[in-house]
């Protein structure tokens, strides 16, 4: 990775392109009504994926970005179960047939902080409204801090076969920064107990970035993430915007890595990870050979969504939960982030949909442009655009920031054919971002590029 690319691009603030166009160009000029008909439209031969949102933790995670709220009252937690399940059969019945159902993913929030019997009454719900295929990954995210061997019993009876355990970091200075204290011995002990209970596809999560962390730091939380052999990781580098999440004020600016140190870190995990036989992914997972996501990857047939990358090639996803965003073939939509709001519309028998936005044939174009450069790292961009009855010329002409990435070495161009250069993939949101004719309007909502 070069160094000097990193100076010149990585201080840029630019979206993860978990779709496009991206959330906040969402709005209410697309509610309930649009919802409930698209929802009608779903073509007949079309499977889905589901994305379930739990919005609680029991304690705050300082650099957290999620939509999520503190509880110590689990009666809250029980009720919000309910309305999930209301929500399940008010979509249900809309779509007006048993959709088969390819994936679902809990994701939180904290998901197993729902009670045991509860989570698998929810699952019994989801199977009742949908046909969930036998050979669907049903993954939850997991904080190892809390999950309890009844928690796990419930989700091998419900199906689980995938769970994500957030780790970020092994080491305690980092770890008190950022009010996540998380042993190792923790960690391994929930590892143990997925795999007794046969959920064999587990993941990693890890941040880059934190206040005091090093490169030594971050090789040394490798170091024991690796005795586990986790299937896959996620390394994600921390966006510290505290101007939009507030618990983020709680991190002392001072102590955070510049530009240069989160690149050093992030190249240092890189490597460590493909020295240890996972392939990298995009621009942050790592597999197994033998997983399926390198699979996909090997295949050409990666897709990116708003859990990141992932194998799942649905054209719907149905998405269930406060703030909780959904994809169909029109547009996207997304409920109401405020529990309250949420609860109170699905109480009434109404859609939640807050805002959302319909697609117009450009963002097609771009969106699947903007999608294969994030996975395949380069895109056939005559053959992209002869799907959408384009012409790959006006499409270059519109991206006039290509001109400086292809002058600088980050982006390769043999006639219509584009590629990011080897040692600039690290930069690859940067030329996702060349075809975003969105992007200016809303800069300041994202992360940085290194």
């Amino acid at each position: 990775m070069r160094t000097d690319l990193a100076a010149s691009y990585g201080e840029e603030r630019l979206p993860r392109y978990t779709s496009y166009p991206t959330a906040p160009h969402f709005s209410r000029a697309i509610g309930a009504d649009a919802y409930a008909t698209w929802l009608t439209e779903i073509p007949t031969n079309a499977g889905a994926s589901v994305y379930l949102h739990v919005p609680f933790c029991r304690e705050m995670c300082w650099y957290c970005g999620c939509h999520t709220q503190i509880v110590r009252r689990d009666g809250l937690i029980a009720a919000y179960q309910r309305t999930l399940r209301s929500e399940i059969e008010l979509v249900a019945e809309k779509v007006g047939r048993r959709i088969k159902v390819e994936h679902v993913h809990f994701g939180g929030g904290t998901p197993t902080i729902v009670a045991p019997e509860a989570f698998a009454e929810l699952m019994a719900t989801m199977r009742r409204a949908f046909f969930v295929l036998p050979s669907a990954e049903i993954a939850v995210e997991i904080d190892p801090r809390t999950l309890t061997a009844d928690m796990v019993e419930a989700l091998r009876l419900s199906g689980v076969n995938r769970a994500s355990l957030g780790v970020q970091s092994f080491d305690p200075v980092v770890q008190r920064a950022i009010n996540r204290v998380q042993s190792f011995e923790q960690t391994a002990s929930v590892v143990d107990m997925l795999r007794r209970a046969g959920i064999k596809g587990i993941n990693f999560d890890l941040i880059y970035g934190l206040p005091h962390q090093t490169v030594a730091s971050c090789l040394a939380t490798v170091r024991r993430s690796l005795a586990l052999a986790p299937e896959r990781f996620s390394v994600f580098g921390y966006a510290h915007v505290p101007e939009f999440k507030k618990h983020q004020r709680m991190i002392n600016e001072s102590v955070l890595p510049d530009g240069p140190a989160r690149h050093d870190q992030a190249c240092a995990i890189a490597n460590a990870l493909k020295e240890a036989g996972y392939v990298q992914i995009g621009l942050d997972h790592f597999a197994k050979t033998d997983d399926s996501m390198a699979v996909a990857f090997r295949e050409r047939t990666l897709r990116r969504n708003f859990q990141g990358y992932t194998t799942d090639t649905s054209e719907v996803l149905l998405g269930f939960g406060a703030s909780a965003i959904g994809h169909l073939p029109q547009g996207y939509v997304q409920n109401e982030v405020q529990i309250g709001a949420y609860s109170q519309s699905v109480a009434a028998g109404r859609f939640a949909t807050a805002r959302g936005y319909g697609l117009t044939d450009d963002d097609r174009l771009r969106a699947d442009i903007i999608e294969r450069i994030m996975c395949e790292f380069g895109a056939d961009l005559g053959a992209i655009c002869a799907r959408h009855g384009a012409a790959p010329e006006a499409m270059l002409k519109s991206a006039p920031r290509l001109k400086s990435l292809v002058s600088d070495g980050v982006v390769r161009l043999d006639g219509d054919r584009l590629a990011v250069a080897g040692d600039a993939r690290f930069l690859v949101r940067s030329v996702a971002a060349a075809f975003d004719a969105h992007l200016d309007a809303a800069k300041q909502l994202h992360s940085r590029a290194v």
